[in-house]
């Protein structure tokens, strides 16, 4: 440790003064920006991003050592939904002390180990890929825990100049991707919507964009090489229970083959099997039809995480018009792994406050030219988003009815549902959305973070008084669905400063370093026991909410807003929490959406002729809706894919084993399994 501790000393560049602008764009708009001053060891940073009408507001000071890690660090500001932040960290030989949303902690340092900080702007991804760059193996141990790794990625020019692309996992799920100049130091942070870039080339970030796409994609095309199991021959699942969603129960042990990407048979368990099938071993587990998310914005990253969670169908609520058809198609070219995706068309006003996703319209007749472009491209609904004008809203709709379209979204700034519905909504998204209107004044601005903070106020709602009982009675009588994506609420209301999340509680063990020390952070902004309260009561009517518009009959999309998969379970488990019998809860999360959508001749269901997507549990979910986690196998469209093997590239501990797979003799390699498998080869 002190020999690596010499060696970062000696190899660290003489302190110079310096003053460092980066500009964060996202959809083609700058929302924020970087200013890093520099004096040579003493490094002031003020970092400020808003976007969709929220955002981190920091400033952090850091003193550097003779290493290039810092020995001091501050930071005190807003976090992105105005929570406050005081974060420490003193490294004094060969001890580091911390104070974070967890608390105060102490660790052996020795000069190595690199502290994460928990609200560091992006410029410390330059700091760590610098230190990363002098240690050995480009590896370093990190504070609070785990390591920290640096992986080249190769050569990048970008406006005719040279950079270094690399890739600094051991923070969160996925890997963040940087630029490095020649003198080591950031210019860009990459994203496949944007980018965080040196100030003045702005007009980069087009190409930025598109090579954080293709780093990103050749990451995923390898990682679907790795996982993605496609067995030339059928596949019989033994010993296995299926589950109806239609009757709500398991029935009896039986097997179930597919070829081809179709079920063509459940057949009974001693059924003799046919000259050159693979076999899996059920093991007495539940085989059910894989799930859905209703809300969900799609990434290379989160598409093969949905898979490992055993999603394999999204409705994609809202992304970059550009990047998402390539997504569906590299997924259905079988070059990436990820759900079947359907697409919604985004459509935004324009206000200071807009979203810069899919369409952003500032006059009406822009509007419904956004509509008429979805509708050329097979959308098959709009979905409005904050800052739309309430007033074009009846013109959209009848546009989009129109032309065979359906409309959902959120309740624009200074109206509320019931007027959005009498528009032409066919669907409200989130449970916030609809709630809102029953407790502000219509002159208050739910493009800020009100939209999160007002709900507060329906912690002591009285779900029986005439303007509650009036929405519904619209939503009822017009059969307009709901996708509440509560869990996100969950995790926005439910967070504690050193608490784990209720939305992630159940796992939280299971994530990466970083992603636990965020789940362990307050992110609604709490000034004392009054407001933790009131975020309690105000989940605890969610709930509420939830089983009232159930047992009205109004149609409920499990939806999540998040993109790890796993939060789908959670939204699940809320709705059982809530008072929905979780067989009826599972059926809302897989025949359900399926037949919303049109697709269940194909799908939502395990019978012979439809496709071949479900997953196996050791357990049963009917049972206990933390099963979900437990997901042993995942069949989409016939591949196979095993968590137990996913997980791990993302950080994530797996929660299950594979099951028993055995291969017919003298088997051909399949394409894209992997490495060729012997005869009666077993993972």
């Amino acid at each position: 440790m002190l020999i690596l501790a010499a060696l970062l000393a000696s190899a660290a560049p003489v302190p110079v003064a310096s003053h460092e602008r980066l500009s964060v764009i996202a959809n083609g708009e700058k929302v924020g920006s970087v200013d890093a001053v520099r004096d040579h060891d003493h490094v002031a940073i003020h970092y400020d991003v808003k976007n969709n009408g929220r955002g981190p507001t920091m400033d952090e000071t850091i003193e550097l050592g003779a290493d290039g890690l810092p020995q001091r660090w501050t930071l005190d500001g807003k976090a992105t939904f105005g929570g406050d932040v005081h974060e420490r960290l003193v490294r004094d030989g060969g001890t580091a002390r911390w104070t974070d949303a967890m608390g105060a902690r102490t660790a052996p340092a020795r000069g190595t180990a690199l502290y994460i900080g928990q609200s560091a702007s992006p410029w410390a991804l330059g700091l760590y890929a610098r230190a990363l760059l002098k240690a050995p193996g480009a590896t370093l141990p990190a504070l609070p825990g785990g390591r920290l790794r640096l992986d080249p990625l190769g050569p990048a020019t970008i406006g005719g100049v040279d950079y270094r692309a690399f890739a600094i996992s051991g923070i969160d799920l996925s890997p963040d991707l940087i630029l490095l100049d020649k003198d080591d130091a950031l210019f860009a942070v990459l994203d496949t919507g944007g980018a965080t870039v040196r100030e003045g080339h702005e007009g980069e970030v087009p190409a930025l964009a598109a090579l954080a796409t293709r780093l990103t994609a050749q990451r995923y095309a390898a990682l679907q090489q790795r996982f993605a199991h496609r067995i030339d021959a059928p596949v019989r699942i033994r010993n296995v229970r299926v589950f109806d969603p239609v009757t709500g129960t398991r029935g009896d042990p039986v097997s179930v083959v597919f070829a081809d990407g179709r079920i063509t048979g459940i057949q009974p368990p001693d059924a003799v099997a046919s000259p050159g099938e693979a076999s899996i071993d059920g093991a007495g587990g539940t085989l059910m039809p894989g799930l859905h998310d209703m809300h969900a914005h799609v990434s290379l990253e989160s598409a093969l995480l949905y898979l490992a969670a055993g999603v394999t169908s999204v409705r994609d609520m809202g992304n970059d018009n550009a990047f998402l058809p390539d997504l569906v198609r590299r997924i259905a070219a079988g070059e990436v792994a990820g759900p079947r995706i359907t697409a919604n068309g985004f459509l935004e006003g324009r206000s200071p406050y807009s979203a810069r996703l899919g369409i952003v319209a500032d006059s009406e007749a822009a509007a419904l030219d956004a509509v008429r472009w979805y509708a050329a491209r097979g959308y098959g609904q709009v979905k409005i988003y904050n800052s739309m004008n309430p007033a074009w809203v009846p013109a959209i709709t009848r546009e989009a009815h129109r032309l065979g379209m359906t409309v959902t979204g959120h309740i624009p700034a200074f109206t509320n549902a019931d007027a959005m519905i009498a528009a032409g909504y066919d669907e409200v998204t989130h449970v916030n959305q609809l709630m809102l209107g029953w407790v502000l004044d219509p002159k208050e601005d739910t493009r800020t973070p009100l939209r999160l903070t007002a709900m507060k106020r329906t912690a002591t709602l009285d779900l029986a008084t005439p303007r509650v009982q009036r929405t519904i009675d619209r939503m009822a009588a017009a059969h307009i669905a709901h996708d509440p994506t509560a869990v996100t609420l969950e995790l926005l209301m439910g967070g504690r400063d050193g608490a784990a999340n209720p939305a992630v509680a159940d796992y939280i063990g299971h994530l990466p370093i970083g992603l636990q020390r965020r789940r362990r952070q307050a992110i609604a902004p709490i000034a004392g026991p009054a407001d933790a309260a009131a975020y309690d009561g105000a989940m605890a009517k969610v709930k509420q909410v939830l089983k009232l518009l159930h047992d009205r009959g109004i149609r409920l999309l499990p939806g999540t807003d998040d993109q790890t998969g796993l939060s789908v379970h959670r939204e699940l488990q809320i709705y059982a929490e809530a008072g929905i019998p979780v067989p009826e809860v599972l059926r809302l999360a897989t025949l359900a959406p399926e037949q919303y959508m049109g697709h269940d001749q194909q799908l939502g269901s395990i019978a012979r002729g439809k496709l071949a997507d479900f997953i196996l549990l050791p357990g049963d979910p009917t049972r206990d809706l933390r099963e979900l986690h437990r997901i042993a196998m995942v069949v989409k469209d016939g591949t196979l894919y095993f968590p137990s093997d996913i997980y791990p590239a993302f950080g994530v501990t797996p929660f299950a084993a594979a099951p028993k797979l055995t291969l017919p003799k003298a088997m051909p390699k399949a394409a894209g399994a992997g490495p060729a498998h012997d005869a009666m080869d077993e993972f």
